[in-house]
């Protein structure tokens, strides 16, 4: 089963660690929209007869959205593709957008799961990021969320922040484990050269992330919500039982998927493309009836580097048998050295049907899978 991501690029102000794509101006927002419903019509049959089983409203802050604009884009949806009677519906929102009216319609357009950003519950820390909430209403829009009817909520978080202590960080768990949410998404801070973070520190005005102290905190992030019922199924994403989001999973299990919207990624397991970061030109592109994107063709190592990396982040982790059969290429033979290394050192446990990283190898999870990637030019692929 198929997944659909739209992305809506828009933002009421620029957080200062943030490099998705987003525009601060919303004038060009209902044009924007047509060119979405345009984009999937022009792309109707991107994933063939496949049901949708996930459609993800991301950004961006989606929640920016009139009732009217949102419905536009579902009824497009529905209309051209066919979904699951189960569908799960996802969409992103900001603390501050979540109003008992906001919500009312979320519900009317069916959305079912709603991933609120948060990441914060300090208000030093969110004027640190330049988020437009408090900490006041992080809260309140939880609990207005439950009160909405919508069970299932997820809520981000980050850490590695300069000023942030352990027991800052530890409170900041237990304010969330308190609130009765489902799914917790925690991301290490990163930074990113093209943001306002990033210009801070290249002049020296803020430090880098300190990385001793950020797998501390991420040894905190472990502890405290597996402590409070949660399971890590993906190095950044825990999970009370039976709240994995299916929109995600899909991805790292290599599930097909149609992105729509300037930025936006699509994946076919053979190909995957992306729409261009520039909301002009997309709307301009759209309104001659032309996609604006780029198209790459996987080839087998970019295929076998793909599933190296985004199992290794999974708790399924990575079946060489799997690998093996679809590929034809040996991760346990190719790599014994590395392999044997990485064990030793506590990172990975190795069997013949599962490669998977221990909790003090998730921290490192992109890294140890980029040293096993393979070359287009090794000499392995024509073994």
């Amino acid at each position: 089963m198929a997944g659909i991501y739209i992305h809506i690029p828009f933002c009421k102000q620029a957080c200062h660690y943030c490099d998705f794509h987003f525009s601060t101006t919303l004038k060009q927002k209902s044009t924007l929209v047509d060119a979405i419903v345009r984009e999937m019509e022009i792309r109707a049959d991107y994933i063939g007869e496949e049901t949708v089983r996930t459609l993800y409203f991301g950004g961006g802050t989606p929640s920016l959205l009139s009732f009217a604009e949102a419905e536009k884009i579902v009824s497009a949806a529905r209309r051209i593709f066919r979904f699951a009677e189960d569908v799960e519906f996802t969409f992103e929102a900001n603390p501050d957008d979540l109003s008992p009216k906001k919500l009312a319609e979320l519900v009317h357009l069916g959305v079912n799961r709603l991933s609120i950003g948060i990441q914060s519950f300090s208000d030093v820390q969110l004027r640190w990021m330049n988020r437009a909430h408090a900490s006041h209403e992080a809260v309140e829009s939880v609990l207005n969320t439950q009160k909405a009817g919508i069970s299932n909520i997820s809520v981000d978080l980050i850490y590695g922040l300069p000023n942030l202590s352990e027991e800052d960080w530890k409170a900041d768990l237990r304010k969330a484990t308190s609130l009765g949410i489902t799914h917790i998404s925690a991301y290490c801070l990163t930074v990113e050269s093209a943001t306002a973070l990033g210009h801070r520190v290249k002049k020296g005005q803020e430090k880098p992330v300190d990385e001793e102290a950020a797998a501390a905190q991420f040894a905190i992030l472990r502890s405290e919500l597996a402590e409070a019922g949660f399971e890590q199924y993906e190095v950044s994403n825990f999970a009370k039982a039976g709240t994995y989001s299916r929109h995600n999973t899909a991805y790292w299990q290599g599930t097909p998927y149609l992105g729509l919207g300037p930025s936006a990624h699509s994946f076919n397991k053979i190909q995957r493309s992306w729409n261009i970061a520039n909301n002009a030109l997309y709307i301009s592109a759209l309104s001659e009836n032309k996609v604006p994107q780029t198209t790459e063709t996987l080839s087998r190592a970019n295929q076998i580097n793909e599933a190296l990396m985004t199992g290794l982040r999974t708790k399924w982790g990575v079946n060489p048998d799997e690998i093996k059969a679809t590929w034809d290429y040996d991760v346990l033979y190719n790599n014994s050295t590395l392999l044997s290394k990485l064990e030793k050192e506590g990172l990975l446990s190795i069997s013949s049907t599962c490669l998977k990283l221990t909790p003090k190898g998730l921290f490192m999870a992109d890294g140890i899978a980029s040293d096993l990637f393979i070359s287009e030019d090794d000499e392995i692929l024509n073994t």
